[in-house]
């Protein structure tokens, strides 16, 4: 299975039109957002997508109802699991979450967001990966990840110029 991951998107309707594009050419079975949509108007882009949907808020996600009702996003927290591989999606705001999560040995994966700084990072037998940020806003770098179930990988991409930022083996 082939799964997106994106996270703070921040209202940049042109990068999440990117992010949407890359996933659906890549004909990715699962998108997965760690938070940071910010307002329900972002569904307009965001139900481009070919595969499902399932994503987290974050802590500037200010109008949740909106953003239930327009994607389903209702958790801080979610579980996931894709070809007998465990993962676990929080935005990262809670540290003391995340390290928990990572440590607890019950995920294979832990996605977060949050710092805006694309990431992958070994925790024991668990792999911490942080999309860095679709918007741009922070880094100026407008990224995702691809995680490849069957091939146990991980990459980071720069959707503005399909450079590899990252990638590690699971």
């Amino acid at each position: 299975m082939l799964i997106g991951i994106m996270s703070d998107t921040h209202d940049n309707l042109p990068a999440i039109r990117k992010a949407v594009e890359f996933f659906n050419e890549r004909n990715v079975d699962l998108v997965i957002h760690a938070g940071d949509y910010v307002a329900p108007f972002v569904a307009r882009e965001l139900k481009k997508l070919k595969a499902p949907l399932k994503g987290v808020f974050g802590n500037n996600d200010g109008e949740r109802k909106g953003l239930y009702e327009a994607l389903g996003i209702y958790d801080e927290l979610i579980e996931l699991e894709a070809d007998g591989m465990k993962i676990a999606v929080t935005h990262g705001t809670n540290e003391v979450l995340v390290k928990a999560l990572a440590h607890s040995r019950l995920y294979d994966v832990v996605v977060v967001g949050h710092t805006h700084r694309y990431e992958i990072q070994e925790v024991g037998r668990t792999v911490l990966v942080n999309p860095g940020e679709v918007c741009g806003y922070v880094t100026g770098v407008k990224s995702v990840a691809l995680l490849d179930t069957r091939k146990r990988e991980v990459q980071i991409i720069n959707i503005d110029n399909g450079e590899l930022l990252g990638a590690m083996s699971l």
